[in-house]
């Protein structure tokens, strides 16, 4: 879940780019994860994507790279290929879920700071990046090569688990800790974070999504798949530092607002696109049983 990056639309305003991935995630999230949802055609979740500005076979990649990292599963019914949620991913998208519905997002949980140390043999890279995404979910950043900082008691067992069967022991370690009096942690966190930037990206959203509803043609559900996915990579960038480290003008609370505004604003429309969608999965599926 990367962050969302700008360019320019056609009438040459700053314009989100979203990955494909962050789509699916934020779909699979809202819609699918801890619901009775049968197995979805490919072709519904291009829709929702194509809604979103992305063409057929990024999504249709996307997918694919999706089942072979475990979190979706493809199955062929008839004609149609589709895709289920794995156990994999629907831990993955619990873990993110409760943050996601959250109503305090950006504050931290509990007092002082976590501190992680991991090593990582070199032949698993693709464990260490799990590793490293995990963490940054977690509000974690890199402190000083080796040393990972995070605000407030995160719970740690709980974010990893995703990833417990994969790491060697002793693999990571992680304490708690206080500041001392005489060492105040500002410039720590200005050190590990980048705060212009985390403001730019509270601002950013709240340009997007903070304006009057717009005509743009694009379906409820899509629209709502767009604001979730911008929101977990809003999530994502603001490690939710305490008050005190941050400005009075700190934009946190205002992206708060508008988000659940907009969610609002578009959850009856969406959801009764979706029943209809899973509604389709399902008449098919009893059509396909049929003898021939």
């Amino acid at each position: 879940m990367t962050s969302a990056s700008t360019v320019a639309d056609e009438s040459g305003r700053p314009a989100r780019s979203r990955q494909p991935k962050q789509l699916l995630l934020a779909f699979f999230g809202e819609y699918v994860v801890d619901q009775d949802v049968p197995s979805l055609r490919a072709s519904a979740l291009i829709d929702v994507l194509e809604g979103a500005g992305v063409a057929a076979p990024a999504t249709r990649a996307t997918l694919d790279r999706m089942v072979r990292r475990s979190l979706l599963a493809r199955e062929r019914r008839g004609r149609e290929i589709v895709f289920s949620l794995t156990d994999e991913g629907s831990a993955v998208l619990r873990e993110a879920t409760e943050r996601v519905r959250g109503q305090h997002p950006f504050e931290p949980h509990g007092t002082g700071w976590t501190l992680v140390t991991f090593t990582i043999p070199e032949h698993q890279r693709t464990l260490r990046h799990r590793l490293r995404s995990a963490l940054i979910w977690e509000g974690f950043a890199p402190l000083r090569d080796g040393l990972w900082l995070a605000p407030g008691e995160v719970d740690l067992a709980s974010a990893l688990e995703p990833l417990r069967a994969s790491l060697p022991a002793g693999a990571v370690t992680a304490f708690h800790a206080q500041e001392l009096p005489g060492y105040a942690m500002g410039d720590s966190v200005r050190a590990a974070w980048n705060l212009d930037a985390i403001r730019g990206e509270h601002l950013a959203f709240i340009d997007e999504w903070g304006g009057p509803f717009g005509k743009d043609g694009r379906s409820a559900l899509s629209t709502r798949t767009m604001l979730v996915a911008d929101w977990l990579a809003l999530l994502r960038a603001d490690p939710r530092l305490p008050r005190d480290l941050v400005d009075a003008e700190w934009p946190a609370e205002r992206s708060f607002d508008v988000y659940w505004a907009r969610r609002r604003a578009l959850e009856s429309a969406a959801r009764a696109e979706f029943d209809a969608l899973a509604a389709s999965a399902v008449s098919r599926r009893t059509v396909s049983a049929l003898p021939g």
